[in-house]
């Protein structure tokens, strides 16, 4: 899963990435609205974090252009405690959440989760497909009850297709949702990673659709 921030602020928007990565995703950092607003446009992201008060464009007006423009991922805007006329402009433009700072970053997590797990039509925290199980809240995989150790990125592939069960992924669309927009994709990586993925589930749910990439499906 791939997650964009924009936020201005240094500390915060360090800290945003560094623990989203450590949870799992994808991250690109943008640290003003003129860069959100290019990244949201032209990359695609499973969610975003969306502060308003953004130096170069607001981040109600970089929203407002998102969904002018039909860019539908789902927004998590952050407000400043006790603005409740953001909240409510925030919503009315297009946002799908807010939360209000200072914040509590496992609440910051658990929204987003909640955001990307409706948005691919889940409903529960635990994805269950042929004896696999993926919990979302602690990143943990299983196999029939037993734990299966995973590296981040295999961790990303199978979050991305499980979160997307029953529909044929691209290779492309894997690598544009695995990888942050700096790093040196090879799509050659995403044929190792699903190759691993099959060894250590030992179960036959990531099937190969020729000449199309992936489905995740019951054996």
């Amino acid at each position: 899963m791939r997650v964009l921030v924009v936020e201005d602020t240094p500390d915060l928007g360090r800290q945003l990435k560094l623990r989203l990565e450590a949870e799992g995703y994808a991250v690109d950092l943008a640290t003003d609205g003129e860069e959100g607003r290019f990244l949201g446009e032209t990359e695609p992201y499973d969610a975003v974090v969306l502060d308003l008060g953004l130096p170069k464009i607001d981040g109600l007006s970089v929203l407002r252009g998102w969904r002018r423009n039909a860019v539908t991922m789902p927004v998590l805007i952050l407000t400043a405690r006790g603005a409740w006329n953001e909240k409510v402009q925030g919503i009315d433009a297009g946002a799908d959440d807010y939360l209000a700072k200072p914040f509590s970053m496992e609440e910051l997590l658990a929204r987003i989760r909640a955001l990307i797990r409706r948005a691919k039509g889940h409903a529960t925290a635990e994805i269950v497909c042929g004896g696999v199980t993926l919990d979302t809240r602690t990143g943990r995989v299983s196999v029939g009850g037993e734990l299966v150790e995973l590296t981040a990125y295999e961790y990303r592939v199978l979050s991305y297709l499980m979160h997307r069960k029953g529909q044929v992924v691209s290779r492309s669309e894997l690598i544009e949702h695995v990888y942050a927009q700096d790093f040196d994709r090879d799509s050659n990586t995403v044929e190792v990673f699903v190759g691993r993925l099959r060894r250590k589930l030992g179960v036959d749910i990531i099937k190969t659709v020729r000449g199309l990439g992936y489905r995740v499906d019951e054996p």
